[in-house]
C-alpha cells in the first residue's frame, strides 16, 4: 500500500514538472517572441510620447524652468530664452529690432509662449522667424484670421509663429513646433518716438512685465473681462482655441538662478553735440563716435527685472527748442514736429488745489513705497499757504486724510506729512474708489485744480480707470507720477493725456528731489493754452487731433501726414495771458525714417482716445484702427502677425507640449509683501495700521481687503496628449497569451 502510494505520488510530481517545462517552453518560443514583435512595433511611438531622459529638481546644476512629466517627481526643462535688443536712434525716431532664441532642451516638439514689453507707443510692423538657413517673414493679418492660421500651422506640424498685443505695451509671442534640442530665432521690428521733457531726450525699453491686480468690481477691462479678484500674471492670448480665452505666464520665484538674459546695443545719431550721455539703472559702456554720435552697449547681459532708460543732454549751447522732420512714402510726405513754448514765469494765481493720491498696496513694497512716500513728502513742503490740498491712500480700502481739501497750514502739512511718513505697502490695488474720490469737485470752489497720483499703475482695468477720467475730470488736471522700476507706462501716460496733465516716472530714490521739483515747475507754473496748428494745405491729417495743454518742460510732439511738405506750419496758443506764434518751414524738414509708422500709430492711439471721450463710437474706433493697422502693417489690439514655414516637421504622431517662458519680477518689488497678504483680514485693523501717525479725520470705502491668490509655481504641469494606451494594450495581450498557456496545460493534464 505505501509503495503504491510513493509511485503515485512520484508519478505526480513529474506530471508538475513536465507540464512546467511545457510551460517555460511555450513563453520562450510563442509568448517571448510575440512581446519581442509587439515591443518592436510600438517602440518607435513611444518614443515620440515620451522623452529621452527625465531630470528631478537635485540633478539639475543651472538655474532651469522644470515642467512636470507624466511620473510623478520627474521633469523636463522648459524651452530657454535669451533676447538681444538692437536700437538705431536717427534725430527723433528710434528703430528697434527684438531678437528671441528659443531653445529646446527636452526630446518632446514644444509650443512655446513668451510674455513681453514694449514702449506703449511703439510702432510694431515686422516679424520673421529664422530656422536654421531659412527666413520666414510674416504677414499682418486681422486678429482672429492670423489666429486661426497659426493654429492650423500648428496641428500640421509646421513651424509657426505668432505676435499679438494683449494691451498696447504688452505682447505675446507663441512659436509652434520647436523641435527637440532646436533653436528657433524670432525677430521682432518696432518703431518709436525720442521723448523729450524737460530739457532731457530719452528712450525707455521695457524689459520687464509685473504682474497685474485684478479689481473685483471691474467690469470695462482692456483686452479681456474675464477676471478674478487677487494678484495674477498678465492676462495673455491663449495658445488654444479662442483668442478670448486668458492665458498665464509662470512667474519665477525669488533667490531662482534662472534668468531672462538681455543684451542691449544702442546706436545713438542725435542730429546735435551731444552731451550726458547716461544709464539710468544699467551699467552701460559709451563709445564717442563723434559730437552728435555714441554707441551704447550693455556692460554684460542683464537680467529682466527693470526697465531700460537712456537719457542725453545737448551741450548747453546748442539745446534745441524746435525739430521738424519728414518722410515720404507712396504718395504722401509724414511730418514729426518737436515745439517748445517759451517759460514765462508769471505770479501763482490764488486758489489752487492739489490733491494727492498715493498707492500703498502689496505691488508697492520694497523700494517703491520708500521712493513714493518721498515724493509726497517733498510734494507736502513744496505748498504754499495759500493752496488748498488734501491726501488719499488706498490698497483696498481708501483713506482721506481730511474731509475736504483745507488751507496749506504749517499745521495741516505737518499732520499730512507724519500720516504719510507711518503708510506702509500692503493690500490689493482698487484705484477706481480713490479716483473718483480725486475727481469729486461737488464743492466747486473755483480756480486751478491739480491731482497728483503716485503709483506704479499695475492693474488689469485700465480701461475703466480711463473712463472714469474721461467723464468726471471736470476742472481737474491729473499728473501721474510713475513709481517703481517697471510701472504702468501705458496707463500713466494716456491718464495723462486724457487728464490734461503730464506723466513723470521715478525710477530710484535718489530720482525723487529732481523729478517732483520738475514737476512742480509744471505745477506752478502756467500752461499753453488754446494751442492750434495749421498747415498750408487742407486735408491734413494731424495726431493728436484734440491738441492738449502744454506744461512748462513738456513739448508738443505733432505728427501729420501731408501731400507734399511745403509751406509754412504754424502753431499757436496762449502762455498765460500772452498770446504766443510759431512758424516752422516745412521744406526745411530734415529726413527721418520711421514717422509714418508713429503717425499711423499715433493715429490709432487717437482713435481709441476719441472712442474713451465719446466723440466717437466703438464700430467706427475699430473700423478705424484696422483700416490703419492693415495699411501700415502694424499690431494693434484687431491685428497680429503671423509667420509660417511651409514644411512639415514634426511628424503626426508625435505630441506637442506646451511651454510658458516665465517672467521675472520686477526690480525693488518685494516679493513676501506682494504675496504674503493671501488672507481675508477684518478692514477695521487694516485702516488701524494707516493711524500710526495721526488720526485720520475720515474713512471711505469700508469694503473687506480680499485674498489675493499667489502665482503659481514655475513648475507647471506638463499637458498630457494621451492616455496610457501602450502600456494597457500590452498588459492585455500579456494576459490573454498567458490565459491560452494555462488552458492549454489544464486541457492536456485532463487527458493524462
Amino acid at each position: 500500500m505505501s509503495a503504491s502510494l510513493s509511485i503515485s505520488s512520484r508519478r505526480h510530481r513529474e506530471t508538475v514538472l513536465t507540464r512546467f517545462g511545457q510551460l517555460l517552453w511555450f513563453s520562450h518560443a510563442i509568448l517571448l517572441p510575440v512581446l519581442a514583435v509587439i515591443f518592436a512595433l510600438l517602440h518607435p511611438l513611444e518614443s515620440h510620447a515620451q522623452p529621452a531622459a527625465f531630470v528631478t529638481p537635485n540633478e539639475v546644476g543651472a538655474g532651469s524652468l522644470l515642467l512636470q512629466a507624466t511620473q510623478a517627481g520627474q521633469y523636463v526643462e522648459a524651452p530657454r530664452l535669451a533676447t538681444d535688443v538692437d536700437i538705431d536712434v536717427n534725430g527723433p525716431t528710434a528703430r528697434a529690432v527684438l531678437t528671441q532664441a528659443f531653445e529646446n532642451p527636452s526630446d518632446k516638439w514644444v509650443e512655446a509662449l513668451y510674455v513681453f514689453p514694449l514702449p506703449e507707443d511703439s510702432a510694431v510692423y515686422s516679424l520673421k522667424m529664422i530656422v536654421g538657413n531659412r527666413v520666414v517673414v510674416a504677414d499682418i493679418k486681422e486678429k482672429q484670421a492670423a489666429r486661426a492660421v497659426y493654429e492650423q500651422a500648428r496641428r500640421q506640424g509646421k513651424k509657426a509663429a505668432l505676435v499679438e498685443q494683449q494691451r498696447p505695451n504688452v505682447f505675446t509671442n507663441t512659436v509652434a513646433n520647436i523641435g527637440p534640442h532646436e533653436k528657433v530665432v524670432v525677430q521682432i521690428e518696432y518703431q518709436q518716438a525720442v521723448r523729450l521733457t524737460d530739457g532731457r531726450f530719452s528712450l525707455r525699453v521695457p524689459l520687464v512685465v509685473a504682474p497685474r491686480y485684478s479689481p473685483q468690481d471691474a467690469s470695462a477691462i482692456t483686452q479681456h473681462a474675464d477676471l478674478k479678484a487677487g494678484w495674477g500674471r498678465t492676462e495673455n492670448s491663449p495658445s488654444r482655441n479662442s483668442a478670448d480665452t486668458p492665458v498665464s505666464a509662470p512667474l519665477m520665484a525669488p533667490g531662482s538662478n534662472r534668468t531672462n538674459s538681455v543684451t542691449l546695443k544702442i546706436n545713438l545719431n542725435a542730429g546735435f553735440p551731444v552731451d550726458d550721455v547716461k544709464s539710468l539703472y544699467h551699467t552701460v559702456k559709451i563709445d564717442r563716435l563723434n559730437d552728435t554720435a555714441r554707441r551704447i552697449v550693455l556692460d554684460g547681459d542683464a537680467t529682466a527685472d527693470r526697465d531700460f532708460v537712456l537719457e542725453w543732454n545737448a551741450i548747453a549751447s546748442n539745446v534745441p527748442s524746435v525739430g521738424l522732420f519728414r518722410e515720404h512714402v507712396g504718395k504722401d510726405d509724414y511730418v514729426l514736429a518737436y515745439v517748445t513754448p517759451p517759460a514765462v514765469t508769471t505770479p501763482q494765481k490764488a486758489g489752487r488745489e492739489v490733491v494727492f493720491v498715493i498707492d500703498n498696496s502689496g505691488s508697492m513694497g520694497g523700494t517703491s513705497i520708500e521712493q513714493a512716500r518721498a515724493s509726497l513728502d517733498y510734494a507736502l513742503s513744496r505748498l504754499e499757504t495759500n493752496d488748498r490740498f488734501n491726501v488719499i491712500r488706498f490698497d483696498n480700502t481708501m483713506t482721506k486724510f481730511f474731509p475736504d481739501s483745507v488751507m496749506a497750514t504749517a499745521d495741516n502739512v505737518a499732520a499730512a506729512r507724519r500720516f504719510v511718513t507711518g503708510l506702509e505697502a500692503a493690500g490689493g490695488t482698487e484705484m477706481l474708489p480713490p479716483l473718483h474720490a480725486a475727481l469729486d469737485d461737488s464743492h466747486q470752489a473755483g480756480g486751478l485744480r491739480q491731482v497728483v497720483f503716485l503709483t506704479d499703475g499695475e492693474v488689469n482695468n485700465e480701461q475703466q480707470l480711463l473712463d472714469a477720467i474721461a467723464a468726471s475730470r471736470g476742472r481737474s488736471r491729473i499728473f501721474m507720477v510713475g513709481i517703481g522700476s517697471a510701472p504702468n507706462t501705458y496707463l500713466m501716460s494716456r491718464a495723462a493725456e486724457l487728464g490734461r496733465g503730464s506723466f513723470t516716472h521715478i525710477g530710484s530714490v535718489a530720482e525723487v528731489n529732481e523729478r517732483m521739483r520738475a514737476l512742480f515747475d509744471k505745477l506752478e507754473n502756467p500752461a499753453v493754452t488754446d494751442i492750434a496748428a495749421v498747415f498750408p494745405e487742407k486735408n491734413v491729417s494731424l495726431s493728436p487731433s484734440l491738441l492738449p495743454d502744454i506744461y512748462h518742460g513738456e513739448p508738443l510732439v505733432l505728427a501729420a501726414r501731408v501731400g507734399k511738405a511745403e509751406g509754412t506750419l504754424t502753431v499757436s496758443g496762449m502762455v498765460g495771458d500772452r498770446p504766443w506764434t510759431l512758424s516752422l518751414p516745412l521744406d526745411q524738414a530734415s529726413s527721418a525714417k520711421g514717422i509714418s509708422k508713429i503717425w499711423a500709430r499715433r493715429q490709432i492711439d487717437d482713435a481709441e482716445v476719441n472712442q474713451t471721450l465719446g466723440k466717437i463710437t466703438q464700430a467706427d474706433a475699430d473700423k478705424r484702427i484696422l483700416q490703419l493697422a492693415l495699411e501700415h502693417h502694424l499690431v494693434t489690439r484687431l491685428t497680429s502677425l503671423v509667420a509660417v514655414d511651409t514644411k512639415r516637421l514634426r511628424p503626426t504622431n508625435a505630441p506637442l507640449a506646451e511651454a510658458n517662458i516665465p517672467l521675472q519680477l520686477p526690480a525693488g518689488w518685494d516679493y513676501k509683501t506682494l504675496l504674503g497678504i493671501g488672507t481675508t483680514r477684518d478692514a477695521n485693523v487694516d485702516t488701524k495700521r494707516h493711524q500710526a501717525a495721526d488720526k485720520p479725520r475720515s474713512l471711505d470705502g469700508d469694503a473687506d481687503i480680499e485674498a489675493i491668490s499667489a502665482p503659481a509655481s514655475a513648475n507647471v504641469p506638463l499637458p498630457q496628449t494621451a492616455t496610457p494606451a501602450t502600456l494597457l494594450i500590452l498588459q492585455g495581450l500579456f494576459t490573454l497569451l498567458l490565459g491560452a498557456s494555462l488552458l492549454a496545460c489544464a486541457s492536456r493534464r485532463s487527458k493524462a
